[in-house]
């Protein structure tokens, strides 16, 4: 399985998303306020919105955070966010594209930059590793809804264009402006998914030794740790035995 889904798979058997959990929600909040206020505040009627409320629901936000969040938008309470992506390199070269939300766009990079240059890394110019990836549709189900054939053949009705089959579960990739419609026809055959999210899917990877990958935790943790960071992608590849020593 790609490294990025490695990652998810190394932050839960370490306990890390229970110990940000509270992190986690306002970050989940805040791109559902982002999402209602730049356009309809019912997510029946605006897939941004309606995507962002199911990857907080499937993060475990409760519903009360959500509604709360919605109803800041629309009572005018939200704050100026302004979405900034960056990019840099991480140890052993390993490309990086850090997500941010963020009311002081130079506290936001005066943090960003610090951080990378803190933990072996630099920050890059727009652009600088964004050749690397494509920005893609990713959805997940569990390893129980199905053989990795049944899977595929969903997939494929759905109009999906890859699915990654393994025992940590399915994760099944469509072109980024076909999210919406290819998860609405998943689930009318297979079912509620457990994420649904546009991501930054690495199109070239670099493989990590053990020192490399406890270097790029190390990195990745911190920039996380960032309230006005969303989301951290890297490009890395490592093996299963790397994987199983950090």
């Amino acid at each position: 399985m790609a490294g990025h889904s490695k990652w998810a798979n190394i932050q839960h058997r370490k306990g890390r998303q229970d110990a940000a959990r509270s992190k986690l929600f306002s970050k989940l909040a805040k791109e559902i306020t982002v999402a209602a206020k730049m356009g309809d505040p019912d997510p029946e009627k605006n897939p941004r919105l309606r995507l962002a409320v199911k990857e907080a629901k499937s993060s475990s936000v409760p519903k009360d955070v959500i509604e709360r969040a919605i109803k800041k938008a629309i009572g005018g309470e939200a704050e100026d966010y302004e979405e900034i992506r960056y990019e840099g390199y991480g140890p052993n070269g390993v490309a990086v594209i850090v997500e941010a939300m963020t009311d002081n766009r130079n506290r936001t990079a005066s943090n960003v930059r610090s951080t990378f240059s803190k933990n072996g890394g630099n920050l890059g110019e727009t652009g600088s590793v964004g050749f690397m990836f494509e920005r893609k549709g990713e959805i997940s189900y569990a390893a129980e809804i199905g053989d990795a054939d049944t899977v595929m053949m969903a997939a494929i009705e759905a109009g999906a264009e890859d699915v990654e089959s393994s025992e940590d579960g399915h994760i099944i990739w469509c072109a980024d402006t076909d999210l919406n419609e290819v998860v609405g026809a998943l689930e009318g055959e297979l079912g509620e998914s457990d994420s649904t999210k546009l991501v930054w899917k690495p199109t070239t990877t670099t493989e990590m030794d053990l020192d490399g990958m406890q270097k790029l935790m190390k990195l990745i943790e911190a920039l996380e740790d960032d309230d006005d960071v969303q989301r951290v992608t890297a490009n890395f590849e490592a093996s299963d035995e790397v994987m199983e020593q950090l």
